[in-house]
C-alpha cells in the first residue's frame, strides 16, 4: 500500500501473534518497521523472515511496555534512527481466565499493566512525534472492550479502559487531525490463549478454544493495515464480534446469555 511506503511504524508486542503478523504485513507495504517486545530472540526471528521475504530490514528494540522508561526509550531510539515517527501501534497484550472472585489480585493488576498502562505509556511518548507527522495512533483492543466476557474480568476491564483512552486521545487532538484507530479483533489464532494466566497467576500453557475455527493473525493484520491506510475510526472484526457489539447495544440481556453460553463451551470452562 503506497500510503505507508517509507512511513516509520512502531509495533509493540511484535514478537508473536497479531503483533508479529502486523509487523510483517507492514514491511510488505514498504513501511519502515520498528518491532518492540521483551523477547529479543523472537524479534530477531521476525527480522530474519522480513529480510528473507522482502529484503527489508526491521529495526528491533527490546522493551517492556509496563515500564514508562522503556516506552520513552523506544520512541526516542526510533526518532533518532529514522528521523520521524508516523504510526504507533499499541498492540502488546495478555489475558487471564478466572472468575473475578477467584483471581489472584497481583495477576489482575499485571493484565492491566500490560493492556492499559503499557498502551498509555507508549501512546503518551509517541504522541508529539505522530501528531507532527499527521500520522496514526492505533490501539489493538478487542470485542471484549465493548462487551464484558465472563471469566475475563481483567482482560475485558483493561480493554474497556483502552477504548476509553483512545476516544480521549482522538477528541483531544481533533483540531490537529490526528488519526486514532480502535482495532477490535474477535477470537483470533494467536499465542495469547496459550499464555493466558490461570486464577492463581500461573500460565495456562494451552489453548482452551478451537483455534482452527478462528480468523488467523495474518488475516487480522491485513484488515488492520487497510484500516490504517483508510484512516478509519473503528475496526470490529469477525461476524461473531460484530454481532456481539450490536446485540449488546440493542438487546443486552440476550447478549448476557449468549456470551455466557459461548464461554461455557470452552475446554475446562471457568464460569
Amino acid at each position: 500500500m503506497q500510503q505507508l511506503e517509507g512511513k516509520v511504524v512502531v509495533v509493540t508486542g511484535a514478537s508473536s501473534g497479531i503483533g508479529r503478523a502486523l509487523a510483517l504485513e507492514l514491511v510488505a507495504t514498504g513501511a519502515r518497521v520498528v518491532a518492540a517486545a521483551r523477547n529479543r530472540d523472537e524479534l530477531l526471528g521476525l527480522a530474519a523472515e522480513a529480510k528473507s521475504r522482502w529484503g527489508r530490514d526491521v529495526h528491533v528494540i527490546t522493551a517492556d511496555v509496563t515500564r514508562p522508561e522503556d516506552n520513552e526509550s523506544l520512541v526516542a531510539e526510533t526518532v533518532q534512527a529514522h528521523g520521524r515517527l508516523d504510526v504507533f501501534v499499541a498492540n502488546a497484550g495478555m489475558t487471564m481466565r478466572a472468575r473475578l472472585v477467584d483471581a489472584d489480585l497481583e495477576s489482575l493488576r499485571r493484565v492491566f499493566e500490560v493492556n492499559f498502562w503499557g498502551a498509555r505509556y507508549g501512546i503518551r511518548a509517541a504522541l508529539p512525534h505522530v501528531v507532527a507527522q499527521g500520522g496514526s495512533i492505533v490501539g489493538v483492543s478487542s470485542i471484549a472492550g465493548y462487551r464484558g466476557l465472563p471469566g475475563r474480568a481483567a482482560y475485558s476491564g483493561s480493554k474497556f479502559d483502552l477504548n476509553g483512552l483512545l476516544e480521549v486521545v482522538r477528541a483531544e487532538y481533533l483540531a490537529q487531525g490526528l488519526h486514532v484507530l480502535t482495532a477490535c479483533p474477535g477470537f483470533t489464532q494467536s499465542n495469547i490463549r496459550k499464555r493466558a494466566l490461570k486464577a492463581d497467576g500461573s500460565p495456562g500453557g494451552e489453548s482452551f478454544r478451537n483455534e482452527g475455527e478462528m480468523m488467523t493473525a495474518e488475516q487480522c493484520a491485513v484488515h488492520i493495515v487497510r484500516a490504517i491506510v483508510q484512516r478509519r475510526r473503528t475496526l470490529i472484526l469477525t461476524r461473531q464480534g460484530r454481532l456481539a457489539v450490536w446485540l449488546n447495544k440493542l438487546w443486552p440481556s440476550l447478549a448476557d446469555r449468549l456470551v455466557w453460553q459461548t464461554m461455557r463451551r470452552e475446554a475446562d470452562p471457568v464460569v
